[in-house]
């Protein structure tokens, strides 16, 4: 365990960078809030497999330092194409490495989940928006001719008699798009302990909560004929940020949570499973060829290229 916090304390000066600037995007923009949870919950998820991990011994595993090596690699490569999200990916790569590299793999085994999850410490998602925005206006122009309001549409512009209005990349409904996706994934898997309740449930929720935005976006233009566009698009930020958002989660839970089949403390393999595990035939490879990648990956993004640790 001292090793393991060793290595990681050095990950993270090493590529602090990247860990300055998704901690800013976590607190400054409001699509990434939901992040600020995310450490928590890979905390809780750690918790819930104490049991399990006092079973097994510690040890050092050779692949998890290619793994680390790997992260790092990426690392340098997102740094030196200027692409933000790869870098931070990497970064969050290495630790994950650093886990199974230090606890060993069955040790990785048994944490999983928390080590998949804790991909959502990367911001990402502003790819998507362009797409949602042009979807959210589809939608809502479609739901204003039904609903009987005269409208005209113009790419992300949409003309009524009650005003203007334009699905802006804070309309797009990205921010509540990964939320969702990040609650639905955590529910499904602490839930559920098949596959295909899993995945439908990702993927409903990730369907709900698009068509959950057109539909805001649509009363926004609807209420706006009667209270004029300003007071609309005050209430829509009020409703929609605080209100809305949650009912939203509040119904797709509570319809996965009536058929959930397992604990949440049940949700991972058990050190038998592990031990009976296919990937645990590996568990004694060669440490030789992933120490030198390792050590070539961490000189690389050391002293390579200048000032690319600042």
């Amino acid at each position: 365990m001292v090793r393991l916090c060793a290595v990681v304390l050095l990950l993270v000066v090493l590529t602090a960078p990247e860990w300055r600037a998704m901690a800013h995007q976590w607190w400054n923009i409001d699509a990434y809030n939901h992040v600020l949870l995310v450490p928590f919950i890979l905390g809780w998820l750690v918790w819930l497999r104490r049991d399990e991990l006092t079973k097994v011994v510690p040890s050092v595993w050779g692949p998890g330092l290619a793994w680390i090596g790997a992260g790092m690699l990426l690392c340098l490569a997102g740094r030196a194409a200027d692409v933000n999200l790869m870098a931070q990916a990497g970064a969050v790569v290495a630790l994950q490495g650093a886990v199974a590299a230090f606890l060993g793999l069955r040790a990785a085994l048994i944490l999983a989940f928390p080590l998949a999850y804790a991909a959502f410490l990367v911001p990402f998602g502003d790819e998507i928006v362009p797409a949602l925005q042009h979807l959210t206006a589809q939608m809502a122009i479609a739901l204003t001719h039904f609903s009987g309001v005269p409208a005209v549409i113009d790419g992300l512009y949409i003309d009524t008699p009650g005003g203007r209005f334009v699905v802006a990349e804070e309309c797009s409904g990205v921010k509540f798009l990964i939320a969702m996706v990040a609650l639905a994934t955590l529910a499904a898997w602490t839930g559920f302990s098949r596959w295909w309740p899993r995945i439908l449930l990702v993927i409903g929720g990730a369907l709900v909560s698009i068509l959950a935005n057109g539909v805001r976006a649509w009363g926004t233009i609807y209420v706006a004929q009667w209270v004029g566009a300003e007071r609309a698009g005050g209430f829509d930020h009020i409703v929609y940020g605080w209100v809305f958002f949650a009912v939203v989660i509040v119904v797709v839970l509570g319809l996965a949570w009536r058929h959930f089949d397992r604990e949440p403390a049940e949700a991972g393999l058990s050190v038998a499973q592990v031990a009976a595990h296919p990937l645990v035939r590996f568990e004694k490879l060669d440490l030789a060829p992933a120490t030198g990648l390792l050590v070539v990956a961490l000189g690389a993004i050391a002293f390579a290229v200048p000032g690319l640790l600042v």
